[in-house]
């Protein structure tokens, strides 16, 4: 049975998905998107007051810069019935006028392509509640890159009492309604998978937990903690050496000898990394990495001739085969 849902805005949708797709969402995609919508609602950064008394009675522009939507590009692979999204890139979105910024798009489509030369744009991502009749227009305008496209839609609010990921996907279908052939949103049931690359973000998100300062706490947050309560502890230390150096020098306090010996003892251990030693090994390690840098440059430049040349014998040997002459091998 159609579920139609035409009020506040939205669009015509129906329950699942009849196509049979098997979709696989990786975590990359969830965090790229939630990070998009953050930078850009931390960059309006607009205080409720502020933006309603400079709305001048546009409620619409001061709500649309405190809940701002995102738009981006997912691409993956799909193999057979099955659909999978590894990775998401941002998109330029004119709201004014409704449209993409096609150069743009194309632009970063070619450059994954040198990256990840087997992924494809499968679909586009946004933020908000629900799908919008707007979304559909968007939907449409990627239909000439990918003949079905998938909508992945992140809902920024947070709601505690849910346990499920606020992300919903969705497929275009043809659907008569009133006798009058329309394209909609229907929902796609999806599953998460991972890669051994993605579980070390995956592992810090998972363990975020408030602290006592309002910001969140890991073991790397924890251990950096330590290393900084022990160079700040260092650093006390310190002062409080040099102040005494300084007033047994001007005379102030009387000088202690078997303090200052044991800072001349201190102070010898501290050029130990200039020994002949280390100046080697640290040289080898150096040499080394020259060395690396200097076979990669020779290869990109070997590659870069092997191409030039392939190119010229091409276009000389099109021109020989036209004038006559032999081609130059």
């Amino acid at each position: 049975m159609l579920d139609r849902e035409n009020s506040g805005g939205r669009t015509t949708m129906v329950p699942s998905s009849s196509s049979g797709l098997t979709f696989k969402l990786h975590p990359l995609v969830i965090v790229n998107i939630s990070d998009h919508y953050t930078r850009v609602r931390t960059q309006l950064n607009p205080p409720p007051s502020v933006s309603a008394a400079s709305g001048n009675g546009h409620g619409g522009d001061a709500a649309f810069q405190q809940n701002p939507r995102v738009y981006g590009c997912v691409i993956g692979v799909q193999r057979g019935r099955t659909v999978e999204i590894f990775n998401s890139f941002e998109l330029l979105y004119d709201p004014s006028t409704d449209t993409l910024d096609r150069s743009f798009l194309e632009k970063k489509q070619e450059l994954y392509k040198k990256v990840f030369p087997h992924f494809y744009i499968l679909g586009w991502y946004s933020t908000g509640s629900d799908a919008q009749e707007s979304d559909m227009h968007i939907h449409k305008a990627l239909m000439d890159i990918n003949e079905s496209p998938v909508y992945v839609l992140l809902n920024p609010s947070i709601n505690h009492a849910q346990k499920d990921l606020p992300v919903t996907i969705y497929e275009s279908e043809l659907h008569v309604i009133d006798g009058i052939p329309q394209l909609i949103f229907v929902r796609a049931s999806y599953t998460i998978e991972t890669v051994e690359a993605e579980r070390i973000s995956v592992d810090h998100v998972a363990h975020l937990k408030p602290s006592d300062g309002g910001s969140a706490a890991t073991q790397l947050a924890a251990h950096l903690t330590g290393i900084h309560s022990a160079i700040k502890m260092l650093n006390s230390r310190i002062r409080v050496l040099y102040q005494n150096l300084v007033a047994m020098q001007k005379g102030d306090i009387p000088c202690e000898n078997s303090l200052l010996r044991q800072v001349s003892s201190l102070l010898r251990r501290l050029p130990a990394i200039e020994s002949e030693r280390f100046q080697d090994d640290f040289l080898m390690e150096y040499n080394d990495k020259l060395l690396i840098t200097y076979l990669s440059m020779f290869t990109n430049c070997s590659s870069t001739m092997n191409e030039l040349v392939d190119k010229f014998n091409a276009a000389y040997d099109r021109h020989t085969r036209r004038g006559g002459r032999t081609a130059f091998i």
